[in-house]
């Protein structure tokens, strides 16, 4: 690629980012070596860095080399710091980004920073910084001033940024820029750290050495290889899988253990369009899979710390409600939606917005998604609580009541509530769940009620929502319309793999949900009233690798496995899925996504076991049942 200047006109693509964490937020540093999204000091604060949606308003943390012709990204192996580098015909650099995760096991002090390291490996290099902040998604002012030679602190409403440097910056208006030119062995070291209550002050802050940051990174590679360890996983798949796991680690809000969906918001489900949406949030149902995905591999901590954010949830919800949909990452239930007029969106797709209406939806799946986690935990993990036995049946009581009710469905439609197959499904899986756990553990329960109600919902989907005439489960009774949810019945042992039903389901999806091996969660184009929303969106991550599953416990193993690899050519040069993909490969929607991943690491688990028992002895493997 060419030299990218100092400030971009436009935008790189979603997929063209890595991503950097510590526990509390994230940023995205493009190829180019500009951190062009970050929000400070935690997932849901208001961005930062925020040039992903609006290049000229938004703000951003360039470090670039002149002269470069390409530049090639990796993650060093086993750990979320970023190696970014810029080849050019007389010099060859390195930018090294992470941050450090603030866990305690590796504690950072609770400072929010974004460590930067230049080095040069060949030749002569000229590294241009240039750092433009934009508080509160860039509607808030800000001054700059210079603390000697150590550094330069952004003063903005909420707090101070402070870029320490290990060469003098030079405030340039509302940025901060430097020119440095580095033989091979010289390095050149930043760190934008945030300080909210400003603690650090004029005076008290020191230039930022190449010896401390090799301390920081240190520390950082540490970490990150210490988790990994703990992965049980041995499988064909391991890089691709353990990068899943890395990046869903990244979306973990280490102090309440909620897990975001997704560190962005509104970037597009369709190129310039409108289904723009928050997902900084914690959705009970993403939250529950990725427990699910997690404790797969033997990442049990996250599952704990997951199990301790729910049980907190279910007891404080109102009396004779059920669960929210989703909830901020520190607990709070209400996230208003509002618009940010003053943005024009990721390559003009606007609305940019900022909270989320579908907390205010009724969603009657994520009940089951729960309790099929819960029971896992209680299996593989450890033994739930008395007091989360009965804040889980309090909710189960809540939904034996509402289950028949029409609710919004999986897939968060605004058309008019229905009562969706998915959701009856869900219901199903709730009530079984809960009975295996209350025999399993004698936990005291109105299991015939429970029993009852499972069987109404068993019978609902099969005599309602199964179509004769199309040959498959449909979305909700009397509609043509097809679901790609409805892929995960055998995944949650409502079906057999090999059940009629199921197979000719699978047959009718092929024909009209799947696209060169990628799968839509269903029609947009208006049939059977649409979705309530504007616009087309692309092929959904998710229900692709659903679809993996679902042909490899059918005995299609060869066709999964197909699939499953085609679908890691559409990962990006780092491994990294956003939630959808565009007629020309291109990653749409928030980036990267949670269910994205935690469906690649089920998949990849049951399509190692498939192809075991396909080609020779079993290998050991935990599941459900």
């Amino acid at each position: 690629m060419k030299h990218i200047p100092e400030t971009r006109p436009g935008y790189l693509p979603i997929e063209d980012h890595g991503i950097i964490g510590d526990l509390h937020t994230v940023a995205l540093v493009g190829v180019d070596g500009t951190i062009d999204w970050c929000c400070l000091p935690r997932f849901d604060a208001p961005s930062v860095f925020g040039s992903l949606l609006d290049a000229e308003r938004g703000g951003s943390f360039s470090v670039t080399a002149r002269g470069a012709e390409r530049t090639k990204q990796m993650y060093m192996p086993d750990s979320n710091v970023l190696l970014t580098r810029f080849l050019g015909q007389e010099s060859v650099a390195e930018l090294y980004d992470f941050m450090v995760p603030d866990h305690p096991s590796c504690p950072s002090s609770g400072v929010r920073q974004i460590v930067r390291q230049v080095r040069v490996l060949r030749g002569r290099a000229t590294i241009d910084v240039h750092c433009r902040p934009a508080f509160d998604y860039g509607r808030a002012p800000h001054e700059v001033g210079t603390v000697g030679n150590a550094g330069v602190v952004f003063t903005g409403p909420a707090g101070f940024l402070v870029l320490r440097s290990s060469v003098p910056l030079t405030p340039d208006g509302a940025a901060a820029r430097t020119t440095v030119t580095l033989e091979p062995g010289q390095s050149l070291e930043l760190a934008a750290q945030w300080d909210g209550d400003g603690a650090v002050r004029e005076g008290v802050l020191r230039p930022l050495d190449g010896a401390e940051a090799a301390r920081l990174l240190d520390k950082t590679l540490q970490y990150w290889d210490g988790w990994l360890r703990q992965s049980q996983y041995r499988g064909r798949y391991r890089e691709t899988v353990e990068r899943s796991a890395l990046a869903l680690k990244l979306l973990v809000y280490q102090p309440t253990g909620a897990l975001v969906a997704a560190p962005t918001t509104s970037l597009p489900e369709s190129p310039g369009g409108g289904r723009n949406w928050d997902y900084r949030y914690t959705w009970i149902r993403d939250a529950a899979f990725t427990l699910y995905a997690l404790m797969r591999l033997g990442f049990t901590e996250e599952a704990a710390a997951f199990i301790d954010w729910l049980h907190q949830r279910c007891v404080q919800a109102p009396p004779g409600t059920g669960l929210q949909v989703l909830y901020g990452i520190d607990g709070r239930a209400d996230l208003p939606e509002t618009v940010l007029d003053h943005l024009c969106g990721y390559r003009g797709a606007r609305p940019v917005r900022i909270g989320n209406a579908a907390a205010r939806q009724r969603q009657l799946d994520i009940h089951g998604e729960l309790m099929d986690s819960v029971y896992l935990y209680n299996k593989h993990a450890e033994p739930i609580s008395y007091e989360l036995w009965e804040a889980l049946a309090r909710q189960l009581d809540w939904l034996q009541k509402n289950w028949e009710e029409p609710d919004d469905g999986i897939w968060e439609t605004r058309g008019g509530r229905r009562r969706f197959t998915y959701s009856a499904l869900m219901t199903w899986v709730a009530f079984e769940r809960a009975m295996r756990i209350a025999r399993h553990r004698g936990m005291p329960a109105p299991v015939e009620q429970w029993r009852d109600t499972a069987a109404a919902a068993y019978r609902f989907v099969q005599d309602r929502c199964w179509s004769p005439e199309d040959g498959a489960y449909c979305q909700y009774p009397d509609c043509a319309t097809l679901d790609a949810s409805l892929l995960v019945m055998p995944l949650v042992k409502f079906t057999g793999p090999k059940d009629p039903r199921f197979l000719s389901t699978v047959r009718r999806i092929e024909e009209e949900l799947v696209s060169d091996s990628l799968v839509h969660r269903y029609r947009t184009d208006g049939s059977d009233g649409g979705d309530g929303l504007d616009g087309q969106e692309g092929t959904f991550n998710l229900c692709s690798f659903w679809y993996v599953e679902a042909l490899a416990r059918s005995g299609r193993v060869g066709e999964a496995r197909y699939v499953f690899e085609k679908m890691t050519t559409h990962a990006n040069h780092l491994g990294l899925y956003a939630e959808e993909i565009g007629p020309a490969g291109e990653a749409l929607g928030n980036f990267p996504q949670a269910f994205t991943h935690l469906a690649l690491i089920s998949a990849a688990t049951n399509l190692d076991r498939a192809l075991a028992a396909h080609h020779g002895p079993a290998a050991r493997h935990w599941h459900t049942s």
